[in-house]
């Protein structure tokens, strides 16, 4: 009987040098990605569940959690509302000045949230550049649901206006030329052409912004302070609590992270769903 031998063939070099690379790559990453994950990994593990409902059903957390859901929704609906034709105006036009504009757009991304806070102090305040004069007029702004939405709205609509304009200049222009050479007008062109195709990014900054104000801290504490029930939103409730008793803090927390990441799988998902991979 003769005997076969029975030969693997190896797999080429190129493929594996592919192989290779591609898993140093991924050595490498993993240091970082072991240092974003495990803070909250021991945070959600440290949580006491067993108390999670009876805190997250207290009466603080409920008022939290409700004035940060009311305020950011009243928020993002002015930041959408002005910002749409702000980023429309930066998507379509070129004029002088135009850097400056967008440099101001991105300066609340990077200014740290206490000066953010101070600005909006002494600009509304009571003794401010517009709170003095309001408030001789018995209008008080600082210290109020008020200030809350407008600091929120000072560090979050950024996001919005950047990636509006972004989605207004993925437009086709001919598209919208075309409808009008149809007949369409202006308003017809934005309500029919314009928005509808760029939706997805509009709502996914939308929900950016709208995540972006549910976590404001340091601007609103500065400008509306920390008052259980009136201005205590739930990062400012996390910071109250974290002095006083930690697992209602934890809660607090674990719930801005599951809402935090259930936002950013929402604008992720709806981008890939627009571009189709």
């Amino acid at each position: 009987m003769s005997s076969q031998r029975t030969i693997v063939a190896a797999p080429p070099r190129p493929q594996l040098r592919k192989r290779l690379r591609e898993l140093s790559i991924w050595l490498f990453a993993a240091p970082l990605l072991v240092f974003l994950l495990l803070p909250l990994l021991a945070m959600v593990l440290r949580l006491d569940w067993r108390h999670f409902w009876t805190n997250l059903l207290s009466n603080g957390v409920l008022q939290a959690v409700s004035l940060s859901f009311i305020t950011t929704m009243i928020a993002t609906a002015l930041t959408v509302t002005l910002g749409t034709p702000l980023a429309l105006g930066l998507a379509r036009r070129e004029f002088r000045g135009r850097i400056v504009i967008d440099t101001l757009i991105d300066l609340p991304m990077i200014l740290p949230p206490s000066v953010a806070g101070i600005a909006l102090l002494i600009a509304f305040g009571r003794r401010g550049m517009i709170g003095g004069p309001l408030a001789d007029l018995g209008i008080q702004i600082a210290f109020t649901q008020v200030a809350v939405i407008m600091a929120q709205c000072f560090v979050a609509a950024p996001y919005y206006v950047k990636s509006a304009t972004a989605g207004f200049r993925s437009i086709d222009r001919e598209l919208e030329q075309a409808a009008a050479l149809d007949g369409a007008n202006r308003w017809q062109v934005l309500r029919m052409i314009t928005i509808p195709l760029a939706w997805p990014v509009l709502l996914g900054g939308a929900v950016m912004s709208w995540a972006r104000a549910l976590g404001e801290f340091g601007a609103t504490i500065i400008f509306a302070g920390n008052l259980p029930g009136r201005t205590q939103t739930m990062p400012l409730a996390i910071y109250l609590g974290f002095e006083r008793d930690l697992n209602l803090a934890l809660t607090l927390a674990v719930i801005l992270l599951v809402i935090s990441f259930a936002a950013l799988a929402l604008v992720k998902g709806v981008l890939h769903q627009r571009i189709g991979v």
